[in-house]
């Protein structure tokens, strides 16, 4: 027992020590971790606190460069600001010059652009009013044929309504002819029908009378021999009495019938006589009628025809009038817009010309009259009644339009010398030309300037140039002989001379 508890003691004081050195163990895991942790502590604080310092110094150096910037800045914008404003009141200056001398030249402008649109406005006046007065005439002769086209057609119309309404009126007589005839005739056909039936009638009572007499006759011979036989036959079938009686009733019964149906028989076909002749009498009186109504019909079909030709005869006339008008209309609105563009292309070229206008012709745009008191006299004394009407008609559509005409001579006057001067510059061009080729070809010498004829080419003070031969006395022209003349340089000459 004692050595048990002594291996126990041992064994637990082997755990305890396991459990001492854990233990020992933590805590200075524990320790180390504080320590750690106090360090970390520290270094964070550490760090905070230069980062704090490092902002606050980055922060003044910054607000320092700062204002050593902006000091430098508004140096630069100062002088900058000095530059413009001189800039600005030199660009000003120029400016108010400029709107000076654009509001001079505006006032100019406005005032001869006042003039223009005056001198315009009166032109636009009298081409208006020419216009107008074209118009107002080509308007009345338009409604004065319009006029005469309306009453033509008012007259024709009225001819063709009358003349429709005498047919309608013949017709309608011709329509109550018939219709009399025709009840006449329907009553004679009635008194006729009557007077057949009433014949008819006396004769069938007739031949009725007749035919019961001999009947009757008949019946009694029969009737007796019927006698004789019955009492034989009743003598000798006096069994078969009864037989017989109840036959006879059925044959007195189906006699009775037969007859009934043998005077129906007779009535209908007294009936289908009677309606078969009325059938061949109405036969007759209906083709009769149907030929006059043929007759009447193509009576009445000629004329229509004729009435339709009649109507497509006016359709064509009034369509062909129609046409023309339109036709006319069509011309003259086109004749007004060729008008209208070329008063529209004049207009364009007067504003275009008048970019080109000078001083005094913006000015006096129509230039007095050239003609001498004593012509003007003469013009005015000539009168319209002496002239021919169509140069007359002419003057006077030409009246309102004698400032255009001015200005159109004024230029065609101008152009015209300004050709003659441009022709004439030509010539002396030419001219020039020439002499200036014969200067140069004098100036210098070869082989084929020596061939020619050399003005400036002088031997023994004589040129090459050859003399003209004399013309003999027997020519037949009388025109004198071209005198030709020996041009020297007057350099040449001064320079012997001196």
């Amino acid at each position: 027992m004692s050595k048990k508890g002594k291996n126990a003691q041992r064994k637990l004081s082997n755990e305890d020590q396991l459990l001492l050195f854990q233990q020992k163990m933590l805590a200075e895991e524990e320790m180390t971790k504080k320590k750690e942790r106090l360090l970390s502590q520290f270094l964070k604080d550490k760090l905070a606190k230069e980062e704090h310092n490092s902002a606050l110094n980055l922060h003044k150096i910054n607000t320092q460069w700062r204002m050593v910037l902006r000091e430098i800045k508004t140096r630069a914008l100062r002088k900058d600001i000095e530059i413009l404003s001189q800039t600005f009141e030199r660009v000003v200056d120029c400016k108010d010059s400029v709107i000076k001398s654009l509001a001079k030249d505006l006032s100019e402008a406005e005032e001869q652009y006042a003039q223009a649109l005056r001198s315009h406005l009166h032109s636009i006046d009298q081409l208006l009013a020419l216009q107008r007065c074209r118009l107002n005439l080509l308007e009345e002769s338009y409604n004065m044929e319009l006029e005469t086209l309306t009453k033509e057609f008012e007259t024709e119309r009225k001819t063709i309504i009358d003349q429709h309404e005498k047919e309608i009126r013949y017709l309608q007589d011709v329509f109550m002819a018939m219709e009399q005839n025709f009840i006449d005739s329907e009553y004679e056909g009635k008194l006729e029908f009557q007077s057949m039936w009433d014949d008819l009638k006396n004769k069938n009572l007739e031949e009725k009378h007749f035919l019961r007499l001999q009947l009757e006759n008949v019946v009694e011979d029969l009737w007796r021999k019927f006698q004789d036989a019955l009492k034989n036959y009743t003598d000798a079938t006096e069994d078969r009495k009864v037989a017989f009686e109840t036959l006879r009733v059925k044959d007195e019964k189906s006699s009775k019938e037969i007859e009934a149906q043998m005077k129906k028989i007779q009535r209908l076909q007294d009936s289908i006589s009677i309606v078969k002749g009325k059938i061949m009498v109405h036969s007759r009186e209906s083709e009769e009628q149907n030929q006059y109504i043929r007759e009447d019909k193509e009576l009445i079909l000629v004329q229509l025809r004729k009435l339709k030709a009649q109507r497509t005869q006016t359709r064509e006339i009034s369509q062909e009038n129609l046409v023309k008008l339109t036709l006319e209309s069509n011309a003259a609105i086109k004749a007004l817009r060729k008008i209208v563009d070329k008063g529209e292309k004049i207009l364009k070229l007067a504003e275009i010309c008048r970019k080109f206008e000078t001083e005094e012709e913006k000015v006096l745009p129509f230039y007095s009259s050239t003609l001498t008191p004593e012509e003007q006299e003469e013009i005015e004394e000539i009168q319209p009644e002496d002239l021919p009407e169509g140069l007359a008609k002419v003057i006077a559509d030409y009246i309102g339009m004698e400032n255009f005409w001015r200005r159109y001579n004024k230029v065609k006057l101008e152009q015209l010398s300004l050709q003659h001067r441009h022709a004439q510059l030509l010539e002396i061009n030419g001219k020039l030309r020439e002499m200036l080729k014969q200067y140069l070809d004098g100036i210098s010498v070869s082989d084929e300037v020596l061939s020619q004829l050399n003005p400036l080419f002088i031997i023994n003070h004589r040129s090459n140039l050859t003399q003209p031969l004399s013309t003999p006395a027997t020519q037949p022209s009388d025109k004198k002989p071209p005198t030709t003349y020996n041009v020297i340089e007057a350099a040449h000459v001064i320079s012997h001379t001196l």
